[in-house]
């Protein structure tokens, strides 16, 4: 793991993946977060997030940057083992990531925080770049805390 990080490149990083079309939220963030911290974990993670963008999958649901920020977070403090109680930590966490948004924002349904939008947009893509940058920089903050 690198020991030097730079939150304000974390967040640049995501950003600009997506708004090159590289990645979209939740992966943007699971491959700057993997990137940066120096994970030794396969570029697999990254495809695990392929399936949020757009609230799950286009539905509309659940803010995809939060999912993948939630992802990142269970990279560090997840648990891999049954009945490990890492899982209420990792919990905590995931609570306290949504709960940033959700305060910011008044809301993570993708749906709702896109009311009036055209998907692709001028202005829909730079709210969704928006968060995805700022989703990366909180969840960055809450590892560097969690780790100190």
């Amino acid at each position: 793991m690198i020991n030097i990080i730079d939150i304000s490149k974390i967040k640049r990083l995501s950003e600009d993946y997506y708004r090159n079309g590289d990645f979209f939220c939740s992966e943007a963030i699971v491959k700057t977060i993997k990137d940066e911290f120096g994970l030794d974990v396969p570029d697999e993670v990254i495809s695990m997030a392929s399936g949020f963008p757009v609230g799950i999958g286009g539905s509309g649901c659940t803010c995809g940057a939060v999912v993948g920020g939630i992802m990142a977070l269970g990279l560090f403090f997840g648990r891999t083992k049954p009945k490990d109680d890492k899982v209420n930590k990792t919990m905590e966490l995931a609570k306290e990531l949504h709960d940033i948004f959700k305060n910011r924002h008044g809301n993570l349904c993708c749906r709702i925080l896109t009311k009036g939008m055209e998907l692709g947009s001028p202005v829909h893509m730079e709210q969704c770049i928006s968060f995805t940058g700022e989703v990366a920089e909180e969840t960055a903050k809450i590892i560097l805390r969690e780790l100190s």
